[in-house]
């Protein structure tokens, strides 16, 4: 199974599992303190339960944030199906595609301090790559990379050369691999014009390679720098969860410690947390709607969170409602093949819900996270007017 398989979704990725299916102000004790975690809700409980029933999914998790605060979190079932250990409020979880607001917010920070500008041309972002890269990409901003307005494929067209890049060679760093995949990926011809929506992984690792060449530091010291140390989210990693963590799952088997993407693709979303770090940033994007963000400019919040010409924020989709539900909301769906991750968040009312299972679509994963979104995102909001 390849990147391209697992990560190319058939309908715009945070409508599959929310719409399909039908997809702040807190109150933290100080500002960087982590949010406090209510103890098991009794009533996530059964909603988890009746979620995985009919499945083969071992484990799943759910996190519920009300007026911007953690209210609720519990967990149900097994890290791996061959095994006995039960997963826990600290466990790591997969987010898949959901990582990708992160990214976001990383190339907003360095934004906001005018490292990196949203309208700069692209080919004067990278030069270098400038003569050989498809004449419509010339002119793409950052805005139209992280919000799928660039016209680029999901991923290389040409499927061999996806095959051979997505399996590297060891003889070059992460950072070198993910330069070499855009360098490809550049010579692709467009799918669509840039006034349309066409999801693409490559936009967001074009993204990360234009900060790597404006900061001199890797995509992964860069997200931790400029996101997870400031919002105090200690336990994220790139790639699958390490040893004695819960493990994803496809055809039926726990699936080993490396997982089927490559390291290089972590800004396109590759990463795990457990839901508590999840929350973290999730809340801080509730309390920037709010004009009380610590993460980012004011301004910054309000293009991530805004709906673009065509459609998607960056990094989010930003819908009127979801589920029944009125929003506005913002959504995303998350999977690598073997893991399944659901958010989403209502900045009006400072009200969210993020969901994990540890089994990919062919196991369950996809229909046991709606059927636990539904029964919670319906005390979240009002239905829709």
């Amino acid at each position: 199974m390849t990147l391209f398989r697992i990560l190319r979704p058939a309908r715009r990725l945070w409508l599959v599992a929310v719409v399909g299916a039908g997809v702040f102000l807190p109150t933290m004790a100080g500002a960087a303190d982590p949010p406090a975690v209510v103890p098991v809700a009794d009533g996530l409980a059964p909603v988890l339960a009746a979620a995985m029933a009919g499945t083969k999914v071992p484990a799943m998790g759910m996190l519920v944030i009300r007026d911007g605060r953690v209210v609720a979190q519990a967990e149900r079932g097994l890290r791996r199906n061959d095994g006995n250990s039960a997963v826990g409020h600290r466990d790591d979880w997969h987010i898949g595609s959901n990582g990708k607001a992160l990214t976001v917010a990383m190339v907003a920070r360095l934004a906001d301090r005018g490292v990196l500008s949203w309208t700069r041309r692209l080919d004067a972002m990278l030069p270098a790559l400038a003569g050989t890269m498809n004449p419509q990409y010339r002119g793409v901003t950052l805005v139209q990379l992280l919000s799928h307005h660039s016209g680029l494929p999901h991923d290389i067209v040409d499927e061999a050369v996806l095959k051979q890049m997505l399996v590297p060679s060891g003889k070059s760093t992460v950072r070198a691999d993910r330069e070499a995949y855009i360098a490809r990926a550049l010579r692709d011809a467009p799918v669509g014009p840039t006034s349309d929506f066409n999801y693409s992984n490559t936009g967001l690792l074009i993204a990360a390679v234009i900060a790597e060449h404006a900061t001199g530091k890797p995509y992964e010291q860069l997200v931790r720098q400029e996101v997870f140390q400031p919002l105090r989210m200690q336990h994220v990693g790139f790639g699958q969860p390490p040893a004695g963590q819960p493990r994803g799952h496809v055809a039926g088997k726990p699936i080993g410690q490396v997982g089927e993407n490559p390291d290089f693709v972590a800004p396109a979303g590759n990463m795990y947390m457990p839901l508590s770090d999840w929350a973290l940033f999730c809340i801080d994007q509730l309390r920037g709607a709010k004009g009380q963000g610590r993460l980012l400019k004011p301004e910054s919040y309000r293009l991530m969170q805004t709906a673009q010409p065509g459609g998607g924020g960056l990094g989010w989709g930003v819908q009127p409602s979801v589920a029944g539900r009125q929003g506005p909301v913002l959504v995303h769906v998350g999977s690598d093949g073997s893991w399944y991750a659901i958010v989403a968040l209502f900045p009006d009312s400072g009200n969210g819900l993020l969901i994990a299972a540890n089994a990919g679509e062919d196991m369950g994963g996809d229909a046991a996270g709606r059927a636990a979104f539904k029964p919670i995102v319906d005390t979240l909001a009002p239905p829709v007017r």
